[in-house]
Parts: structure tokens; sequence; C-alpha cells
């Protein structure tokens, strides 16, 4: 029996997701919402689906499962609403900008026994998740220190950003969760440095985009993230761990895994242009993740509580560039 979707939001991300759903045997995307109807229309269209309002879908007891791509100033809520209406809930980063609202929307999750899992598609990479591997065989021994380098090829447009609630939990949020799961211990200090270098309307729009953060562990354990809005060369994104042992890294891919050399020099095509390409495989084995939690039963491999621990690492690293030290994590809410 598959799986039956209604889709939240049939914005950027919206169309990722009913592209994954669309490519899951176990899966099967009957309705689109959106605020927007033309959008709503298209991506159903696109998917043999049809255009429902938020009302129906909760109330269809057809309808098994939603995913939820909404601004994030709705997740909260839909959360709540759609595990009180007995949906399976998937729900982009973040639950909130709130520590304390997100706080207040697991406790109703947990109530209602409602299943719930937060977008963090980088774990479901299959790069990311060979180093992973590598790490769980003990090739690389005893982690000591995570290298993560993030760089998007442009900005969002300045509305976003205004409504994001920053670099840190917009974007960095990824970083902080793949530095959780690659550390093997958590974060207990953050000590982060924020600068507006790509565009000045980025921070007149209250914003950076270009950070660094470094973590630490009780044991020692260092991870350190580099983030820009700007990366002219294409979208970046490496992975480095280092143990007693050795290390293991993810490199960037490009358009195509060839090198051209002649009398000019060695020569690559370029990066993958922004994420709704290079996390293609991430998206598919995420929502297929998801699907098999909700028909089997077990636990989802991403939480509301991996949601919560990385966006209050993100609430410690703008405490940490607005205070100019290292902050603790228990000082966040």
């Amino acid at each position: 029996m598959s799986v039956r979707f209604g889709l939240l939001g049939a914005g950027r991300i919206g169309k990722v997701h009913a592209r994954a759903i669309g490519g899951n045997p176990d899966a099967v995307l009957v309705a689109v919402a959106d605020a927007l109807p033309d959008a709503a229309s298209a991506l159903a269209a696109a998917h043999g689906a049809r255009v429902a309002t938020i009302d129906a879908i909760a109330a269809d007891p057809g309808i098994d499962a939603v995913v939820i791509c909404t601004p994030t100033d709705t997740h909260a809520d839909l959360i709540e609403r759609f595990v009180r209406a007995g949906k399976a809930v998937f729900c982009e980063k973040p639950i909130d900008l709130s520590v304390a609202r997100v706080r207040a929307c697991l406790s109703t999750v947990a109530a209602a026994k409602g299943v719930l899992m937060v977008g963090f598609n980088r774990r479901f990479d299959p790069d990311f998740m060979a180093v992973r591997a590598a790490i769980d065989a003990g090739r690389v021994g005893r982690v000591e220190m995570v290298t993560i380098s993030s760089r998007d090829p442009g900005a969002p447009p300045l509305d976003y950003i205004a409504r994001s609630g920053g670099i840190f939990r917009d974007m960095t949020i990824h970083d902080f969760d793949m530095a959780r799961w690659l550390l093997g211990e958590e974060p207990e200090t953050v000590l982060a440095a924020a600068s507006v270098l790509t565009d000045p309307a980025i921070g007149r729009a209250g914003d950076y985009d270009s950070v660094n953060v470094i973590l630490r562990t009780a044991s020692g354990r260092q991870a350190v993230i580099t983030n820009s809005r700007r990366a002219a060369y294409g979208y970046d994104q490496r992975i480095e761990v280092l143990g007693d042992k050795g290390a293991a890294s993810a490199l960037n891919t490009a358009e195509a895994n060839i090198e051209l050399a002649d009398g000019a020099g060695f020569h690559r095509p370029p990066l993958l242009n922004f994420f709704m390409t290079r996390y293609v495989a991430a998206y598919a084995n995420e929502i297929a993740a998801f699907v098999a939690s909700v028909k089997t039963g077990a636990a989802t491999p991403t939480t509301g509580d991996d949601g919560l621990r990385a966006l209050i690492l993100a609430d410690a690293a703008l405490k940490s560039v607005a205070e100019g030290r290292a902050v603790t994590v228990t000082e966040i809410g």
C-alpha cells in the first residue's frame, strides 16, 4: 500500500519534494495546497494530483502524510494541526524561529503520539552517508575534528532574507545538524564570527552573508563551519572528518566527472548550480526514509529534537556574534 501524500507549499522546495514523492514506488502525491492557486495547479497537474485546501487535506482520511513546505512562521501551527488530525508529518527546517515555540510544538506532537520528521536532507546525501559509514566502521578512528564548507552560489531575494530568521537559522542550521551527526557528541560551546561582505543590502536587512563557527564538545572535539552567500564558482559543499587513524572527505560534485588536459592546463566542468540539483539523491533518500517510517512504524531518522538542537546552536551563534565571546549551549532558553 502506497503512502498517500498531501503537499503544503508549491514553491521551490515543494517542487523538489513532489519530484521525490513521485519517484518513490511506495508513495503517491494526491493533493497540493498553496496560497497561490496557479502554483498549486501547475504542480498538481505535473504529478497527477489535485488541488486542495489545507482544511480539505487535514480532513481527508485518504491522506496518510503531509510534507510542509510553507513559510517558516506557519510550520509549528501546521505540525500541531496535522498530528492532531492523525497524519504523519514531514516538515522542512526550521520548525520555528523560537526555541520556546519549538519546545511547545514538540510537546504537542508527543501528546498526540504523532510522527514528525524534520527535513535535514544532507544526512541522506550518498557521499555524506559514506563519510558517516567510514566513521561507524572505525576507518578514521576516534573523531577529533570536523570541517564543513557550505557556500551558496548567490544570496536569496532580500524579502526572503528579511523573514528567514537570519543566516544561522536558515543556512548554517543544516551544517549544525551535520556537525552533530558527524561529531558523535553534542556541542557544548559555540564561537561565531559574522560579516557582511557580499551585499550591503543583506546587512541593511539585519542579516549577515559570511560566517564562521567553531563548535566544541565536552571531550574537546571540534567542528569548524564556514558559510558564504556567494561562491562565484558554484554551489560549494565539502566535508572532512579527521580522526586519530585517518580522515574521510566528501568533495564537491560537478556537472560531469571528467577532466580535460591541454596546453593551457587541466580543466573540469563547473559545480552543480544549487541545492535543487546537488541534492537530488539526498531528497529522494530522505523521502524514502520517511515513507519507510510511516509504513513500518519505525522512528524517523531525523526528529523534532534534531530540529530543536540545531536551532539552539543557531541561537548560540547569534549570541556569540552579538557579545563577541564563546557561548555555552545551556545559556539558550
